[in-house]
């Protein structure tokens, strides 16, 4: 990358730092000069992660992708904190901006009024989650998923209420014993391999001698549950449902993506450090990613079965899509091959968009009394619709006409994305995971088929949970009809107007999956653009001898 490519790849983390911490100095009541700065942000960096993706294409598989490299201190790697983009972090990125978007745009219409510094924490929610997808070495992945669950804590909280604040404390409780762990592995790690940069670690691993192996695997283990605990796996997940259920609404379409960054950390890791070529290491955690992967996607199917609220389906799904995902990351250290992980890495796009959408929707779905929000037992206190600030600010926005056409459109989006129906994208993704399992010969075959079938029938139990809540909740229910604002079915239209956008484009972004399933096949190709990166002062040195 030249210059200017490589001092953008800093550009996620320093944007919406600088954003929130802007936003600190500014009086509570102006929130609106809060939410321009907000999305001047957010769009800001939905360019910046645009031009990184574009960038991160390079040549496929000839070993000369376009690696991203970005030098802090101008340290020589791997003595320096490193910032790489290639194309799964760039994908990454991406996906972060397209909900974060939306997201803010949804709280305009009376969440960010519930309670302090909503937009500088979201801010620095979106610092953390990029700096995670950026990062090459573990103990700044440690550091930014602090600064990532650090702000989700206060957004979590954000406005009070009894359920809210009883789930959040959970959720805090949970992440601060699961950040311990990822403390602890990686001072295992660091102990015996004495880097912590990832592309330098996929180098030792191999060769690695059997005395010290044992005990990188175990802090290795160590960093792996921590991530289980951060995607959402059965038996860490008991925290989920309830905390994604009480969260405000656009905190909780953030959350979507929260649980892939655990996804996103053991993808990276597993096939960077026990792939193939790991040698003696190689497949080490494989049977457990697919042990973990089918319980969890029974319990998220078993969970949106008994549910009977809109908010704890949508986590459940959450669930089952971080389930889905899990299993996948097992198959490819088993051998899997990469049309799987393709459709996996499809599936993940897909899936966040809708959940987040979905998410958006349960508020407007149970506003009105004997709605959606009496049949299925949905609090106010739940949500918070009681505790809005009454600050003097005029209503922003207007009512939408024929709100419950558009809400029942919107949801009937969701409901076929989700539940992996033709012709939207969940449809695309499932398939070709489908298709992955089928082709592989590696794979045995109970475990294969026992995927296949766990995937069709979470569809059908996703199909059957979401009809019977809109079943309840635009046929059965004789309900005033709420009044909705433009600025809350905007966000919601936009995520599934994406989804759609992904399925009309189905065919580039399965190429681009494809080639990133391929290229993480191939750490080598990771580790030696890593090293490739020039020292500045190399740079100038060079300039000045010629």
């Amino acid at each position: 990358m030249n210059l200017v490519a490589q001092h953008l790849i800093i550009a996620p983390i320093v944007i919406p730092f600088f954003a929130g911490a802007l936003m600190l100095l500014y009086d509570e009541r102006q929130r609106r000069a809060k939410l321009g700065l907000g999305l001047a942000s957010a769009l800001a960096l939905l360019i910046v992660a645009v031009e990184l993706l574009n960038r991160a294409k390079g040549s496929t598989l000839t070993g000369n992708n376009d690696i991203g490299l970005y030098l802090l201190g101008d340290w020589a790697v791997p003595f320096g904190i490193v910032l790489v983009i290639d194309r799964l972090s760039a994908l990454m990125l991406v996906l972060t901006a397209l909900l974060a978007i939306p997201a803010l745009i949804y709280s305009a219409a009376g969440w960010h009024r519930q309670g302090q510094h909503f937009h500088a924490l979201l801010q620095f929610l979106l610092m953390g989650l990029n700096g995670a997808f950026l990062t090459g070495d573990l103990f700044n992945l440690f550091v930014f998923f602090e600064v990532m669950l650090a702000a989700s804590y206060g957004l979590l909280l954000h406005g009070g209420g009894q359920l809210r604040v009883r789930a959040g404390l959970h959720y805090i409780a949970v992440n601060l014993a699961a950040s311990l762990l990822f403390l602890i592995g990686v001072s295992l790690i660091y102990g015996v391999a004495g880097t912590l940069n990832m592309a330098h670690l996929s180098q030792i691993v191999p060769a690695m001698g059997e005395a010290d192996l044992a005990m990188f695997q175990a802090g290795a283990a160590l960093l792996g549950l921590a991530f289980l605990v951060k995607a959402g796996a059965w038996p860490l997940c008991f925290w989920l449902p309830t905390t994604y259920m009480a969260a405000p609404a656009p905190v909780a379409a953030m959350f979507a993506i929260l649980t892939k960054v655990g996804i996103y950390a053991l993808l990276r890791l597993s096939l960077l450090l026990f792939g193939p070529d790991g040698g003696a290491s190689a497949g080490f955690g494989g049977p457990v990613l697919i042990g973990a992967g089918f319980a969890t996607l029974a319990f998220g199917m078993l969970g949106l079965l008994a549910s009977q609220g809109l908010g704890r389906m949508a986590a459940n799904l959450v669930l089952i899509s971080s389930g889905t995902l899990l299993a996948v990351n097992g198959f490819a250290l088993s051998g899997g091959g990469p049309n799987m992980l393709a459709g996996a890495l499809y599936y993940l796009v897909s899936s966040t968009l809708a959940t987040g959408a979905l998410f958006l929707l349960i508020e407007p779905m149970s506003r009105e009394e004997g709605g959606i929000a009496a049949i299925l037992a949905l609090t106010a206190d739940a949500y918070g619709i009681d505790d809005f600030e009454d600050d003097g600010a005029p209503e922003v926005g207007f009512a939408v006409p024929g709100t419950l056409a558009v809400l029942g459109l919107s949801f009937g989006a969701c409901l076929v994305a989700l539940a992996g129906l033709p012709p939207l994208s969940g449809f695309i993704g499932k398939l070709a995971m489908l298709a992955g399992i089928i082709d592989s010969s590696a794979l045995p075959r109970p475990l294969a088929y026992g995927f296949l079938v766990l995937l069709l029938v979470s569809g059908l139990a996703t199909l059957i949970g979401l009809i019977r809540v809109g079943i309840q909740t635009f046929w059965v229910s004789e309900s005033v009809v709420p009044r909705v604002l433009a600025l809350e079915i905007a966000p919601i239209m936009a995520l599934l107007g994406l989804v759609l956008l992904l399925t009309l484009q189905g065919q580039a972004a399965m190429r681009y999956m494809d080639a990133t399933a391929r290229s993480l096949y191939r750490p080598d190709i990771y580790a030696d653009g890593v090293y490739a990166a020039p020292r500045k002062a190399d740079a100038q040195a060079q300039e000045s001898t010629q």
